[in-house]
């Protein structure tokens, strides 16, 4: 313990004297709310127009959306032309939104995502005031835009911020309409729950509604379960929200849309792992550690100041688990309720089989509140760790990210498709991931090259994984039928490309990215 005191007066000491100083003026002279907004725009937006489209996951959502808008139709998502039940309908209005109004950009695909990053932090600020104090709010909403995870998904094109603004929403209104008596805030509860599941799913429903109950069973509120949260009228309004696109969806696309959006996309990944390398039971414990980045390296102060692992000890020692019960009963309403919130998101997922970075997001806003809860007393800490958080991250987009992004992206192959091809040029891939950023920045939809016998296995058809190959297919058998064709083949998979025999004299042209471009003569 004394080698830990030691080496939290040497951080302190070394962070320079005045940044307390300067904070607590700029506080006084501002207040919190700005400075909040200030360091959340520089985090949330800086580089939004650089950043290009990335593939696998981005290109989806981007191509889905600009093809809706281009049909026409804004009910049913479509890629490639074929419907496309992957996610539900919120987030692509929001990009389509976007696509309207800034064009089809960088900076337009990344808007709402930034834009949503900005009201999770009010949001976090406004609770976490809330149930303690502005000065704890205030800490809490900086750990949260300032943490690595928060930076990284205030940025990206995928639905995660969006379902966990309505997510966090959902969970504060009815802890405030609980909490104080206001029963109105829990129709604002059931409607925000809603928009989650138009986001992502029912898990916008499932989750929430599981963390409450339990909450309210570990408080013995039985009765609240079935009188207190106008469960009847709450689900109504709620259903009548979800049902402005799943009953449209539902009536237009029938079984096709039940199997594949609730069977695929939500019971197989619950139940087959799709990425199963990281299948481990660690998994969401380095995604805490690396997500929380750098607010993590203070976690030594808490253990100091709370002494768990000896009051957990002290407990089993002396009442086994009937201490376990009397410790847990002895916490807060409040600290119940974000325990409840951010332990029941982080076993929830560690259950599913399927295991992704970004789906324990949504415990962060409790996470980030239980750091404020002994970071408040350390204003120099939180002024060198904030400042040190958000000029890493302004680095890290233009000098990293821009970069790497581009690497990830087919952005440089596309620019020379479009160059070479023309209306009777035959665009297709060879190898690798398929580059759906290839059709969003060339407008060709590249064709995944096969051999014949091949194909069938890699259709979708059925509930399994074959459902993501919505990209067009084409024989290798079936490249002599055209005159002119565009190939694009994976850096790792050139050697192959050669071994295989593909019919055509194939004369490399350039490298762009993570791909050779051939052309046959």
């Amino acid at each position: 313990m004394e080698c830990l005191h030691r080496s939290e007066e040497r951080l302190l000491n070394a962070a320079p004297a005045a940044a307390p100083n300067l904070l607590q003026r700029l506080l006084d002279d501002i207040g919190y709310v700005p400075i909040l907004l200030a360091a959340a725009v520089l985090v949330c937006f800086t580089g939004n127009a650089l950043i290009k489209i990335t593939d696998p996951v981005e290109s989806n959502y981007a191509l889905t959306a600009m093809e809706m808008l281009q049909s026409g139709d804004y009910v049913s998502p479509r890629i490639f032309g074929n419907y496309w039940y992957d996610k539900p309908v919120l987030f692509y209005w929001e990009l389509m939104a976007a696509f309207s109004l800034f064009g089809t950009t960088e900076f337009a695909a990344r808007f709402f995502p930034s834009v949503f990053g900005l009201i999770g932090v009010v949001m976090a600020y406004g609770f976490a005031s809330r149930l303690y104090d502005k000065k704890t709010g205030f800490v809490a909403a900086l750990v949260l835009v300032t943490s690595l995870e928060y930076f990284y998904l205030s940025h990206a094109v995928i639905t995660d911020m969006t379902l966990f603004v309505f997510f966090s929403a959902t969970l504060m209104l009815f802890y405030l309409a609980y909490s104080e008596g206001r029963p109105r805030l829990y129709y604002g509860a059931y409607a925000c729950a809603a928009l989650a599941v138009l986001t992502k799913g029912p898990v916008g429903l499932v989750l929430p509604g599981l963390i409450i109950v339990l909450f309210l069973l570990w408080r013995r509120d039985f009765k609240s379960v079935f009188l207190h949260i106008k469960l009847g009228s709450g689900l109504l309004l709620f259903f009548v929200i979800a049902g402005l696109w799943y009953v449209p969806m539902y009536m237009m696309h029938g079984g096709d849309f039940i199997s594949q959006f609730i069977g695929v996309h939500n019971v197989l990944r619950a139940t087959v792992s799709e990425h199963p390398r990281d299948n481990v039971w660690y998994y969401y414990t380095a995604v805490f550690l690396l997500g929380f980045f750098p607010w993590v390296f203070t976690l030594p102060l808490a253990a100091k100041k709370y002494k768990p692992v000896h009051k957990l000890r002290a407990c089993l020692r002396t009442g086994g688990f009937a201490g376990l019960r009397r410790m847990a009963d002895s916490l807060s309403m409040k600290e119940q309720f974000l325990v409840t919130w951010a332990v029941v998101v982080f076993v929830f997922y560690q259950c599913m089989a399927t295991k992704y970075m970004t789906y324990t997001f949504p415990y962060m806003i409790p996470v980030a509140i239980a750091f404020a809860a002994y970071l408040r007393h350390h204003k120099r800490l939180v002024a060198v760790l904030t400042t040190v958080g958000v000029t890493f991250y302004l680095i890290v987009t233009l000098f990293v990210a821009v970069p790497l992004c581009r690497e990830a992206s087919a952005y440089d192959a596309a620019q020379a498709v479009q160059r070479m091809a023309d209306g009777r040029t035959c665009v297709a891939v060879y190898g690798g991931r398929y580059p759906v950023s290839l059709a969003y920045y060339s407008g060709y939809d590249a064709k995944r090259l096969k051999w014949a016998d091949e194909i069938e296995d890699s259709l979708p058809g059925g509930i399994n994984w074959n459902a993501k190959n919505i990209m067009p297919f084409m024989a290798i058998e079936d490249l002599a039928q055209h005159d002119h064709v565009v190939l694009l083949v994976h850096e790792n998979e050139d050697a192959n490309f050669h071994k295989a025999g593909i019919p055509g004299d194939w004369v490399g042209v350039k490298k762009a990215g993570r791909w050779l471009i051939y052309e046959n003569q």
